[in-house]
């Protein structure tokens, strides 16, 4: 081989070798950046599926609590009310089995009566519904705390507005007032008529019945006047409890 043929060779050589390392270069960078955007593809992957969990997470921890919460407090509600209506009824029971056996009571303990008798009432009422007691006595009064009241004489009244009054339309409403003003105790109850049909109630005293239980009880010392005036039914008790006191029957407890 001549001079002239080792210098073409070296020349060729020459230009061959870096040619093939850059190749090689080359691929080794292709297969490292294709490798790397398969690493990148597949943190790529994880990270959206770590996101998408915390999402979900995130999302089932508002709903959960927001759930349970409401739930608790319709459930707190239902049994204040029941545990309330309890309250009330037990109120009521105790002072007709072991607290009106007895002629007369004091004005006290018949409002407390009377109280519970209405708050008994007023569960099966909407709470837009407008109901008003008003109390007017003077608890300094000699006749608050004497014995000078039938027992459950309140409780006709007070049923019967409940049981005869519209309680359904958008201007129904009862109106209750207690009075005690120097030897009088008044009482005035007051609802709009329903005008439906009768409820269909067993029992009950009736009108007659509790004109002649008060007469005999108070003779003229009460007077008991009915009222009607368009759409409006009124009763209206008075009871001058001087002249009762010196009229009744010397009984108590």
């Amino acid at each position: 081989m001549t001079t002239t043929v080792y210098i073409v060779f070296f020349i060729v050589l020459a230009s061959i070798v870096p040619t093939g390392i850059i190749m090689v270069q080359y691929y080794k960078k292709k297969k490292i950046i294709e490798q790397s955007n398969e690493v990148l593809k597949k943190e790529k992957e994880e990270l959206l599926y770590q996101i998408q969990a915390l999402e979900l997470e995130n999302s089932k921890f508002r709903l959960n609590p927001h759930l349970f919460k409401n739930t608790l407090n319709s459930i707190q509600a239902y049994a204040y009310r029941t545990h309330h209506a309890l309250e009330k009824l037990g109120g009521v029971l105790d002072f007709i089995l072991y607290d009106s056996n007895v002629p007369y009571i004091s004005i006290k303990e018949e409002l407390e009566f009377a109280q519970n008798f209405i708050d008994l009432n007023k569960i099966k009422l909407s709470p837009l519904f407008d109901l008003t007691v008003e109390i007017k006595l003077d608890e300094t009064n000699t006749f608050y705390k004497e014995n000078t009241i039938a027992p459950l004489i309140t409780a006709y009244f007070i049923e019967n507005a409940f049981k005869h009054g519209d309680l359904q339309s958008s201007d129904s409403f009862i109106s209750i007032l207690f009075e005690l003003k120097g030897q009088e105790f008044t009482l005035i109850v007051s609802n709009k008529i329903n005008k439906g049909p009768a409820f269909n109630h067993k029992g009950g005293i009736g009108k007659e019945n509790m004109k002649r239980r008060l007469g005999i009880l108070y003779g003229n010392s009460c007077t008991l006047n009915y009222s009607v005036e368009e759409d409006i039914y009124t009763a209206h008790l008075k009871i001058n409890l001087l002249h009762a006191k010196n009229t009744m029957h010397p009984v108590g407890r």
